[in-house]
């Protein structure tokens, strides 16, 4: 069966979104013809104005308001500016802001190394982090347990290390609540292997 053009473009470019495959482009393309078009046209007028109405820090790459000159964590001058927090994606702040812990800065690197893919050193925001070193004791690397995020962390520690600072990698392991039973190994042996005295 044949869908109309104008459905056919509407999966394709949905499908074009991360952790979206062709049966869910699929289904919200359907979902979106169903809504009032009310609904659809908020949605539009959403993304255009999250599109035009957002940019990056220049000091740390988070997302910041267009008409802002930093972004919320930059400007706070209460976040501890001697502790630098090394993350992969934006999306990675806000999940380390959920934990209500951490209070200092960050550094987005809007990526991690991959040289299959062609991102190397250069297509990171390393040189700014390299920029903005003065003055900071510890750098801490919270990047994914990928093999590109672990090689990443790597890269970042020996680097820091010749500029002569602190760098301490986040802890992973078993989830709070988590049973013992349903970790995988990997999870277990990492949380054997980085145990800490109790």
């Amino acid at each position: 069966m044949r869908f109309p053009a104008p459905l056919v473009t509407l999966i394709r470019e949905l499908g074009r979104l991360p952790g979206i495959g062709p049966k869910s482009a699929q289904r919200l393309a359907f979902h979106l013809f169903n809504r009032p078009t009310a609904d659809v046209e908020a949605l539009a007028q959403a993304l255009l104005d999250a599109k035009h109405g957002l940019d990056r820090c220049p000091v740390c790459f988070h997302v910041k308001s267009k008409d802002a000159p930093l972004c919320a964590v930059c400007e706070d001058p209460r976040r501890d500016a001697s502790l630098v927090c090394v993350v992969e994606q934006p999306a990675d702040v806000l999940a380390i802001e959920r934990s209500g812990v951490y209070q200092g800065r960050y550094h987005v690197l809007h990526g991690v190394l991959s040289p299959m893919h062609g991102v190397g050193p250069d297509e990171l925001t390393l040189d700014a982090l390299w920029a903005r070193l003065d003055g900071i004791e510890e750098v801490v690397l919270a990047t994914s347990t990928t093999v590109e995020g672990e090689a990443t962390a790597m890269y970042l520690a020996r680097s820091l290390h010749e500029h002569g600072v602190r760098t301490s990698r986040i802890a992973y392991g078993l989830p709070v609540g988590g049973d013992l039973e349903y970790a995988d190994e990997v999870t277990l042996g990492q949380a054997i292997a980085h145990r800490r005295p109790f």
